[in-house]
Parts: structure tokens; C-alpha cells; sequence
């Protein structure tokens, strides 16, 4: 090969056609279709992931969260480091219990508080469940106890360490130089927890069902102390456990918490601390309460308030501690603390509790209550009831005040996140953002104080709120959770910027610290009170160097408190340092301080709001999309029932809660709703009854479509998704109401057009068999009851058609073969058959009947007579049945008796024969309704004679095994039709071969005179037939206009018995008309004679009898003509014998091989069916 003696050093030319590019743009192509693929899925995904989900997310459920308040890896001793070994000491003394405070007070409200808080609700009213009940929160109340025995050890410590500090004693040791400190922080952390105690004390004074099941438990172990035995308890394990629940019941259930901690023994010789005489620690002490008490009282009812009321009731706390150990009151500050009152009427503690300051102060400091004017503490009192009064007022107004402020906010909101910060304005620009984070938080908790103060004073003074105020509050918890949703939302943004202002505020406060620090020329020599400020300044200095972990923050607030005495800081340093420091906390617990103020758990207490809530977001359905913030909402309550204790598991508190927002969303919105939405449907399109007024310039416009465009609501485990609801209701009403009433088929189904164009709602098809709106009677009801069908019903021949012989009301059912073909449709062609068996078993009835009546030796000798007196006289009669004879046998008849109606026994035989001929009548119409519905089913077939196998084709196109079985039973569908609409069955050959055998058999010979009878019974159907039309003329209700049955029982009867040559050998129907000619001639002649005479009444008398002649001939000849078109059907043409002829000649052909087809029947029969 020439490639093989190429040297491996040869090159090929290196030559640029070109084609690298080429290829390099074609894959950089296939690069961007695959990216836009899968960006479409990755859209689509999306989408149907928004789809599934509502507007406002369960944040319970987040599968990754951003949390941005960071955890201290470091010990506080690790922190607390400086050269000042005292110092060290006390600021880490004073951190470590200001962390156990934060400890208790985050562990109370997480866990001690809901599960108080829920009141012990029993499943049942029995002893047993109840005393259950209260043994399991017994184990909760022993944790309390324990909870609040480590919250007096701490108050105490907290008393004792800080009297340590400020001694009054000049002659003793003093740790530091506390002139000058003020450890703020460390008092506010105290007031924290005696706000816990408060709180538990207000828990167990309104827990009155837990007080209830206390003593009935009591009781029982009362009956248990009498018989130990019978409960296999020892007395000796009793009595400890009776003392346990009497220390529990002293110590929790008397709400004397917070009493017990204050009036603790805080002295100690023993450990060598005074504090009830410490004067320097009583003026200190004093003094912090008047310090804090002025920061929170110029915030308190302001826009910037965030957590003044808290502080507040910790103030009141202090106060009382206060008192309790030094046994003096500051009149000034009491009336202070009173004032505030007036203000602020209530405080809420936790949920549904709420604090009164004016009754706690007033109930604690009885000695100073003494001192005030009883009118001002009546005006205090007095200020509750105008607080109530002006809130009723102006609430819709602060509604309407805080929608615009919020709506503001959130625009601010999108404007900031949208922004890039500008290079040289990036301080000022960090700054703005963090207003913006803050001022959503203060509007987040001015709205959450109102809705909780309002509803908890209402609820506490017992006193009813307007359905204006309900409105407004719901609407602005709404608002509530808009705000903390739209922070959450944006929340990776929000931490970002967040990181940034507390690096930035941490920047500030270093610089100030090292600034003054470092360059601020030190005074010489060194005192110890300066060497502990600068070692405060150091250390608070190496404490930024690190995240902002809430003990970082806390030791800089207490080395601060040392650092800024001497004035070390100007004053205008202090304010802003001051303010910074309270910005970094905010900031730094921006999430947990969001979450606090926006949750809605109190809503567990105030669910009777719920209903009014959801009847006004019904009469408002243009902003319907607030309910999912309602929803969101109700959640919240959620986790604190995780807490509940009084039973063994928390789910049965849940699904009784989810159980009860369920019933009254669907009572108040759902079921209304749904039963609105069906009304106006019916009532669009029934518009042309004109049923009502809906002009909506005068009754108004709901629009209700907004409910349907609202994505699912999320609510515990399930989705509420309100379109699938209302759609599945109508879908499920307008099903059973149609197979109720299957002719309304079609306004059915004109609603559920209607509901998917107006409302956008995607209805199931009931694909139940629609019926016309002239559907008569169903074919099932009439095979039930054919007995009653045939005794009512007319039929006429001609037209195939029934029409009831009388009725009440105005009108007269009937019945054809659309009718028939729609039931056959509606319940399938299987019911044709069915339908031909019950008149079968029915002809069975009526036969034996008619053989009894035959039988009857009056009818017999009667019929045995005439017969052989028309064999006798037949030649003389030109082989006519005399006219005359039949007349007779019909007059003779009655002589035989009558019935209280006035009916003869060959009236009843006559109507027996109408009614077996009404019953071949509708098995003839079942047969015409069958073949006219399988040709209506069958009409879209293109070709009946060319049919492609479905079954075949699917086959050769390789398709799914179940594919070919539904194209196998598509073939077998059609071949059902194709021969159903090309023949259909012979229900009449069926009937007569059925009853032939046996009528024509030895034993019934009895019946062979039947065709002698026949002559009296068309003399008595014209005489009834005459005198029907005379009663409908009268506009009689018992008239009849056509009895076609009577010719189609004879012709089948004649048939039965093989007697049509029988009959036909009478010549009956040329005697009567040569009878009733002979009889008109002879009027005729008459009148002609006659005419002369000029006798008015003579000559009305014969044109009276010409015109009764002339009917009677008609009404024969019609029955004549009746019958033998019935006889069509039964083939008369042919005898029995020759019938059986012809199907050995069939049964012949039919072996020798396949050969020309005989066509049944004659075209007369064919033109007949």
C-alpha cells in the first residue's frame, strides 16, 4: 500500500478549509438547542410545581432554610479574656446568667406555654378519660415545677451577685470601682424572667378547666386513699404522692408564681451577702428601674415601638422585686407605672393572655396602692371600656392607614432589591436598605399589638364585637403575614444586606472604641477605675473581632457598661453608640424577631372569627386571593398544639382542629359557593322561564370566577383546591340529577358548557346514555308493568304508535319508536329481548284466560250451534255468515249477566283480545325502536358492505397487546351492528312458534271454534269503537280515536290456531257490507218516495239512519282493513302446513351447499315492517 511506505516524519500540508469552524459552529448550535430544552423543562417543571402549590408557603415545610443568626462555637470564658483578672470575673458572671436567662426565657415560650396554654379538651365526658388526661399534664406540671424552682435560684443569684457589686459598706472590699456602673443589660435580663413568672401566673389564673380536673382528681384519690388495695397501690407509696401534687398545687395551680419568687429570702449571712440593707444596691436598683422604665415609656404607643411592652411588664416586675426586698416605695415612679396604664390598658403575655399593669401593681404594692386617689385608679379602670369604645371606632380607619403604609413598605421593598448600590454611596445606601428591614418590622409589630389587644380585651371583658371590627382585624392579620411573607420571600437578598449593615455597624463601633481608646490621651497615673474602663474597651474591642452571636453582643453590652463611665464618650458618641447597638441586635435577629411579631398562634383562641371572616371574603370575591394569608395564618397554630401534654399524642389535637376549620370553610365558603354557583348556571339557562329579576343594575353583580383563578390553599397535609371542589360538586350533582332524569340529558350539559366559559372550570362528561327531551316512557317501566301498559294504551297500526286511553291531567302520554329507540339506547339492546320475554310470560296469563272463556259451556254450545247451522245453510246464504246470526250471538251474550259497569262477558273477552294485541303491537314497535337505533349507531360506518378489520391492521403496525384488544372488540361491535341494522330479529315468527304447538294440540280442540266467535266480537268492537268517537266528540275524557289492538289479537289468535282459511271461508266482512248496502239502498229509496210529502221529521229521521248506516259500514271497513294488515305480520298467506313445507325446503338447501337465498316474507310484509 502507498500509506504504508509514507515515512512517519511526513506531514500532510496544513491547509485551513474551513470545515473546523464549521463544525465548531454546528456543535455550539446543538450546545444552544440543548440549553433551550432544557431551560423549557426546567420552565415546565417550575410551572407545575407553581401550579400544585398556593401563593403563600408553609415554611415549616422548607426543605433548605437560610438562618442568619449565627452560634457562639466559643465559651464565655474564651471570650471574657483581658489582663484584668477582676474584671474578667464579673463581666463573666453577669454574661453566664443573662445566657440562662435567655436560656428559660426562650425555653417557656417554645415549650411550657402551649402546652398550658391548651385547655384539656376531653374526646369523651367519662371519669376515666378525664383523670387520664389530668395524668398526663401532671408530668408537664412536675417539669414546670422544676422549671420554676431553677427560675428562683436564678433570680436569687442575679440579686445576690449584683448587691455583691454595689456595697454599701465603705470600710469593706469592693470588687471593682462601681461608681459610675450601671449594668442595664443585666436588669433587663431579671425583668425578662419575672416576666416569665408573670406570665404562668396569668396561665394558671385562667386556666379554669385544669383547676376543675385538679380537684376532681383529687377526689379520686380520696376513693383510692380508702381502698389502696383495689387500685394495687401501697399506702406507703400514697402518701409522697399526695404531698408531691399538694406542693404542685401550692407552688403552680394558687397563680402565685411570681408572688413566691419576690418574697424569697435574699439575704445570706451565711454566704456573708446583705441586700434587703444594702442602701448602695436599693439606690442602684432604683435607679435602673427609672433608666429603663424613661426609654421604654417615650416609646410606648409610637410608630418605632418594637418591644417597649414586653419591657414594660418587666419594669412592673422590677419594681415589685423592689419593693419586696427593700420595703420602699417610689411614689413617683408607681404613679408613673399607673399613668402608663391609661396608654397602654393591657398587655399580652402569650396567645389569648393578657395582662392588666393597673391590677398587678395594685394587688403586688398594696402599701402604695393605699396612697393613691381612689378616683385615679377608678380612671385607669374606666380608660379599659374608652380604649375598647375608640378602637370599635377607629379601627377600618387603622386598617385602611396600615394597608397604605404596608403597601408603601413592600414597594420600597421591590425598589431597593432591584437597585445596584452605588460605589461611592454604599454606606448610605446600606443604611436606607436597613431602614427599610426595620420599618417593616415596626409595622409588623404595631399590627400584631392591635390585633392582640383587641381581641384578647374583648374576649377577656366578655363583650361582643361588631362583624365591622372582625372585619377589620382579619383583614389586618392578613396584612400580617403579607409583611412576613414578603420579607421570607426575599429573604436571601434581605440576609445579604443584613451581613453587610452588621459588618458595616460592626466597622463603626470599632473605630469609635478604637478611637478612643488608642488616641484619646490617657490621664496619668492610672487609677483602677480607669484601668477597668480601658480593659472594658479592650475587651468589647476583641469581642467585634468575630460574628454577631448574641454573647458577643451581650459582652459588649455589659463591657460597655464599664468602658463608658468617666466619660470616656462625648455625649454625642454615647446616643449614637447607644443606637447602633440596638440596630445590631435588631438586625442580627431579623428573622427570629420577623417570625416572633408576625406569628398568629392566638388565632387557635379566636377561631369564631373564622366564620365571619370567610362569609365577608364571599360577599368580597374580587380580592378572594386573601384568604391564603388567613390560611398561613391558622397555620401557625400548628406548632404550639405539638406541645399539647394533656394526651398521649398530639394528633388527635390536630385533627380536631383541622376537622373543625374544615367544617366552617366549607359551611361559609365552600358549600355556598358551590350552591351559588349551580344556581346561576341553572337560572343562565333557564333565562327564558324568566324565573326572576337579574338585571344587575338592580340586584347587583357577584363576581364568584375570582375563587377559581386562587391556586390550592395549603392546610395541614392537603391542598384545598377551591376550582376542583365546586367542579367536582357539579360534576357529582349534575350526574345523579341526570340519571334521576335522564331527559334532562341536555341542560345538563349546556350548564357544564356554561360553567367552563363563564368560570374556567374543566367538568367531566357524565357519558351517561342521553335521552330526547320527548322520551315518553322508559321500556323498562313498561316491561314491569306491561299488564297495566296494555289496559291503558291504544295502538294504531299505521302509524306505530300508543296513546293513553284517558287520564287526569290535560294531556295524554304516547309512545313511538323514537322513544323506544332512545331507551334502547340509554340502556343497550340487550333489553329488546328482555323486554319480548316478560310479554311472553304476560301472553301466558292472558292465553289461559282466553282458554277458560272458551271453555265455557254457554260459549261452547253457543259457538258449536252457529257453526253447524252455517254448514247447514251455507249453500242458501251464498256462503255468507249471516250478519243477522252475529247480531244476535252478541245481544244473547248479555243475557248471561253483566258487570257493575255494564260490560257483557264478550265485552271483556273483546278487551282480553285487545290487550294481547296491544302487547304484539309493542313488541313490534321494541323491534322498529331496535333496528332504528342500531342505524343511528351505525350510520357513521362509511361502508356497512366493506368493514376493515381494526383488529387485523393494528397486527401489522406491531401496536400494544391491549391496543389489539380494544380494535378486536371495536370489530366485534360492528359486525354486532352491521347484522342488528341489516335484519334484525322475528319476534313475531318467535311468539307464534312459542304458542302454535299447544293451541293446535288434541287437548285444546276447545279453541279451534275460536273463528265462529269472531263475527260477534267485530259486531261488539264497532258498537264500542262507535260509541268511543262519540265520547271523544263530547269531549269526553273515556273517549278513543283508534283500537288497533283488537284486529292485531284476532290476527295473531287467528294465526295461533292455524283458522285464517276457517275465517276467511265466513266471508264476513262481504255479508256486513252487503247488509249495510242493502240497508242504505233501501233509506235511499225510501227518501226518494218520500220526498214528495213533504214531512220535515221523517225525512231528518232517514237522514239520521243514512248517516248511522254509512258509519257503521266505515267502521267495518276499517276493521276489515286493520286486519288484514295485522295478518301480514303472521304471513296468512300461508297455512301451518305449508310453512313447515317450506323450512324442510330451507333445512335442505342448506345441506346440499350455499346457494341462492330465499328472501322471507312478501314485499307486503317487508312494506308492512
Amino acid at each position: 500500500m502507498a500509506v504504508d511506505s509514507l515515512s512517519p516524519d511526513w506531514e500532510f500540508d496544513r491547509f485551513d478549509d474551513g470545515s473546523q469552524k464549521i463544525h465548531t459552529k454546528v456543535q455550539v448550535k446543538n450546545y444552544e438547542k440543548f440549553l433551550e430544552e432544557y431551560t423549557a423543562q426546567l420552565q415546565g417543571i417550575e410551572e407545575a410545581l407553581d401550579d400544585s402549590v398556593g401563593d403563600v408557603w408553609d415554611f415549616t415545610l422548607d426543605p433548605i432554610a437560610l438562618k442568619l443568626l449565627p452560634y457562639e462555637q466559643s465559651s464565655l470564658l474564651e471570650l471574657i479574656k483581658t489582663d484584668n483578672k477582676v474584671l474578667n470575673k464579673v463581666i463573666t458572671v453577669y454574661a453566664a446568667l443573662c445566657c440562662e436567662v435567655k436560656k428559660l426565657k426562650y425555653e417557656n415560650p417554645e415549650k411550657m406555654y402551649p402546652g398550658l396554654q391548651k385547655n384539656i379538651k376531653m374526646i369523651s365526658g367519662s371519669c376515666d378519660t378525664e383523670d387520664w388526661s389530668i395524668v398526663l399534664f401532671g408530668c408537664m406540671l412536675q417539669e414546670l415545677s422544676c422549671f420554676v424552682s431553677r427560675c428562683f435560684e436564678v433570680v436569687v443569684n442575679i440579686v445576690h451577685q449584683l448587691a455583691a457589686l454595689y456595697i454599701s459598706n465603705k470600710s469593706a472590699t469592693k470588687i471593682i470601682e462601681s461608681t459610675g456602673v450601671h449594668f442595664q443589660t443585666v436588669y433587663e435580663h431579671l425583668g425578662e424572667l419575672l416576666v416569665v413568672l408573670i406570665t404562668l401566673d396569668e396561665i394558671m389564673e385562667n386556666h379554669a378547666t385544669l383547676k376543675d380536673h385538679w380537684k376532681m382528681y383529687k377526689r379520686l384519690l380520696k376513693s383510692v386513699h380508702h381502698n389502696p388495695a383495689k387500685f394495687a397501690i401501697s399506702e406507703e407509696k400514697l402518701k409522697p404522692f399526695e404531698k408531691l401534687l399538694l406542693k404542685l398545687e401550692g407552688q403552680l395551680l394558687d397563680s402565685m408564681i411570681f408572688q413566691a419568687c419576690v418574697e424569697q429570702r435574699f439575704d445570706d449571712p451565711g454566704e456573708g451577702v446583705s441586700v434587703s440593707k444594702n442602701s448602695a444596691f436599693a439606690e442602684e436598683f432604683a435607679y435602673n428601674i427609672r433608666t429603663i422604665f424613661a426609654n421604654v415609656e417615650s416609646k410606648l404607643g409610637e410608630p418605632s415601638e418594637i418591644d417597649q411592652r414586653d419591657k414594660y411588664t418587666g419594669v412592673c416586675g422590677l419594681f415589685v422585686l423592689h419593693f419586696h426586698i427593700f420595703r420602699t416605695v417610689d411614689k413617683k415612679i408607681y404613679k408613673s407605672l399607673l399613668d402608663v396604664c391609661k396608654k397602654v390598658p393591657a398587655v399580652t403575655l402569650a396567645a389569648n393572655i393578657i395582662w392588666f399593669p393597673d391590677t398587678f401593681l395594685i394587688s403586688k404594692v398594696p402599701a402604695a396602692a393605699k396612697l393613691m386617689d381612689k378616683k385615679s385608679i377608678q380612671s385607669i379602670r374606666s380608660s379599659r371600656d374608652a380604649f375598647l369604645q375608640q378602637k370599635a371606632q377607629t379601627l377600618m380607619k387603622d386598617m385602611q392607614s396600615y394597608y397604605i403604609f404596608a403597601t408603601s413598605w413592600m414597594m420600597k421593598m421591590e425598589s431597593i432589591l432591584s437597585k445596584e448600590p452605588k460605589p461611592d454611596k454604599l454606606s448610605e445606601d446600606l443604611s436606607n436598605r436597613c431602614n427599610i428591614f426595620v420599618q417593616g418590622i415596626l409595622y409588623a409589630y404595631s399590627i400584631s399589638t392591635i390585633i392582640k389587644t383587641t381581641m384578647n380585651m374583648y374576649m377577656s371583658t366578655q363583650r361582643p364585637m361588631t362583624k365591622t371590627s372582625v372585619k377589620a382585624l382579619c383583614r389586618l392579620v392578613e396584612l400580617l403575614k403579607v409583611v412576613f411573607i414578603h420579607i421570607f420571600f426575599r429573604f436571601s437578598f434581605v440576609s445579604f444586606i443584613c451581613i453587610q449593615n452588621i459588618q458595616f455597624m460592626y466597622l463603626f463601633l470599632f473605630i469609635l472604641i478604637y478611637v478612643i481608646n488608642v488616641l484619646s490621651p490617657p490621664p496619668k497615673p492610672y487609677s483602677e477605675q480607669r484601668l477597668d474602663v480601658l480593659s472594658a474597651l479592650v475587651l468589647a474591642e476583641n469581642t467585634l473581632n468575630g460574628p454577631s452571636t448574641k454573647e458577643r453582643r451581650l459582652i459588649v453590652s455589659l463591657a460597655l457598661s464599664v468602658g463608658t463611665q468617666m466619660k470616656t464618650f462625648k455625649d454625642e458618641e454615647l446616643l449614637p453608640l447607644q443606637l447602633v447597638l440596638k440596630k445590631l441586635d435588631l438586625i442580627s435577629e431579623l428573622r427570629e424577631r420577623v417570625k416572633v411579631q408576625c406569628d398568629c398562634s392566638f388565632l387557635y383562641w379566636h377561631r369564631t372569627v373564622f366564620p365571619i371572616y370567610l362569609d365577608d371574603v364571599y360577599e368580597n370575591a374580587v380580592d378572594a386571593a386573601r384568604i391564603h394569608y388567613m390560611f398561613s395564618a391558622l397555620r401557625d397554630c400548628v406548632p404550639t398544639m405539638l406541645h399539647a401534654k394533656h394526651m398521649e399524642s398530639c394528633d388527635q389535637l390536630l385533627k380536631c382542629y383541622d376537622t373543625a376549620i374544615m367544617e366552617i370553610l366549607n359551611e361559609h365558603l365552600l358549600d355556598k359557593l358551590c350552591k351559588e354557583i349551580e344556581k346561576d348556571l341553572r337560572l343562565s339557562v333557564h333565562t327564558h322561564l324568566k324565573l326572576d329579576d337579574r338585571n344587575p343594575f338592580k340586584v347587583g353583580m357577584k363576581d364568584l370566577a375570582h375563587f377559581f383563578s386562587l391556586k390550592p390553599i395549603r392546610f395541614f397535609n392537603r391542598f384545598i383546591d377551591i376550582r376542583a371542589y365546586v367542579t367536582h360538586y357539579l360534576d357529582k350533582t349534575f350526574y345523579n340529577l341526570t340519571t334521576v332524569a335522564l331527559h334532562d340529558w341536555a341542560t345538563y350539559s349546556e350548564m357544564r358548557n356554561l360553567a367552563t366559559q363563564r368560570y374556567g372550570l374543566v367538568m367531566t362528561e357524565a357519558h351517561l346514555p342521553s335521552q330526547t327531551l320527548e322520551q315518553g316512557l322508559d321500556v323498562l317501566e313498561i316491561m314491569r308493568n306491561i299488564h297495566v301498559f296494555v289496559s291503558r294504551y291504544l295502538y294504531n297500526l299505521n302509524n306505530q304508535i300508543f296513546i293513553e286511553r284517558t287520564s287526569n291531567n290535560k294531556h295524554l302520554n304516547t309512545i313511538n319508536i323514537r322513544h323506544i329507540a332512545n331507551s334502547i339506547r340509554t340502556h343497550g339492546t340487550g333489553i329488546m329481548s328482555t323486554t319480548v320475554n316478560f310479554t311472553y310470560q304476560f301472553l301466558r296469563k292472558k292465553f289461559y284466560i282466553f282458554s277458560q272463556f272458551m271453555y265455557d259451556e254457554h260459549i261452547k254450545s253457543r259457538l258449536i250451534k252457529d257453526i253447524r247451522f252455517f254448514r247447514e245453510t251455507k249453500d242458501q246464504t251464498d256462503q255468507k255468515y249471516p250478519f243477522e246470526r252475529a247480531e244476535k250471538f252478541n245481544r244473547g251474550i248479555r243475557k248471561l249477566g253483566l258487570t257493575p259497569d255494564a260490560q257483557s262477558y264478550l265485552d271483556q273477552f273483546r278487551q282480553l283480545i285487545s290487550q294481547i294485541g296491544n302487547a304484539m303491537g309493542y313488541v313490534r314497535m321494541i323491534r322498529s325502536g331496535g333496528l332504528h337505533c342500531c342505524s343511528s349507531a351505525i350510520r357513521f360506518v362509511p361502508d356497512l358492505e366493506d368493514i376493515v378489520n381494526f383488529e387485523e391492521l393494528v397486527k401489522e403496525e406491531g401496536l400494544s397487546e391491549e391496543t389489539q384488544k380494544a380494535a378486536s372488540q371495536l370489530d366485534c361491535v360492528l359486525s354486532d351492528l352491521t347484522s342488528n341494522s341489516a335484519e334484525g330479529t322475528e319476534y313475531f315468527k318467535m311468539l307464534v312458534g312459542v304458542f302454535a304447538p299447544e293451541f293446535r294440540s288434541v287437548k285444546n280442540m276447545h279453541l279451534r271454534n275460536f273463528y265462529m266467535i269472531v263475527p260477534p266480537l267485530t259486531v261488539n268492537f264497532v258498537e264500542h269503537s262507535i260509541s268511543c268517537k262519540e265520547k271523544l266528540n263530547k269531549k269526553n275524557k273515556v273517549g278513543a280515536a283508534f283500537t288497533d289492538g283488537f284486529a292485531m289479537g284476532v290476527a295473531y289468535i287467528l294465526k295461533l290456531l292455524d283458522q285464517y282459511q276457517e275465517f276467511d271461508s265466513l266471508h264476513w266482512f262481504q255479508a256486513v257490507r252487503e247488509k249495510y248496502v242493502k240497508e242504505m239502498n233501501a233509506v235511499v229509496k225510501e227518501q226518494n218516495v218520500q220526498s214528495t210529502s213533504q214531512d220535515e221529521k221523517l225525512m231528518q229521521t232517514m237522514n239520521l239512519t243514512q248517516k248511522r248506516l254509512d258509519v257503521y259500514l266505515q267502521e267495518f271497513e276499517l276493521l276489515y282493513f286493520s286486519l288484514r294488515s295485522a295478518r301480514i305480520f303472521f304471513r296468512a298467506d300461508k297455512t301451518a302446513a305449508e310453512e313447515t313445507q317450506e323450512k324442510k325446503d330451507r333445512e335442505e338447501v342448506a345441506k346440499t351447499g350455499p346457494g341462492s337465498s330465499t328472501i322471507e316474507g312478501s314485499p307486503g310484509e317487508s312494506r308492512a315492517k
